[in-house]
């Protein structure tokens, strides 16, 4: 079992960066790839980035490629998302999560495992 739980959300102008984190607990939680989605309201949760437990493959979202880095230390048993150039569309709820499975996909429903989210507010 996984439990996950996200912090370093905030208010943020426009072009400003913040660094999430999610702290994990769990014995396995080494060998799990481990996500980040964003749900705006009204919209549905989206991806955002992908890493496998290695930390050797990633995986982004075009809306995010070269502005957004995912990263993770085991030892300390956290994955980071690194937002730099923040831009109001951006705003979300972003949330944490574990694949069991080892996977680094784009599909929320590939995830069995997730955090209660982080929101992050960008302003204009």
């Amino acid at each position: 079992q996984v439990q996950l739980e996200e912090s370093g959300g905030g208010l943020v102008q426009a072009g400003g960066s913040l660094r999430l984190s999610c702290a994990a607990s769990g014995r396995m939680f080494s060998r799990y790839s481990l996500g980040w989605f964003r749900q705006a309201p009204g919209k549905e949760r989206e991806f955002v980035a992908a890493i496998m437990w290695s930390g050797t493959a990633r995986n982004y979202a075009d809306s995010v490629k070269d502005r957004f880095s995912i990263s993770r230390d085991n030892g300390k048993n956290t994955v980071y998302l690194q937002m730099n150039s923040l831009k109001p569309d951006d705003t979300a709820i972003y949330y944490c999560a574990a694949d069991a499975n080892m996977g680094i996909g784009s599909k929320a429903s590939n995830y069995e495992y997730w955090g209660q989210g982080t929101q992050v507010t960008v302003s204009s």
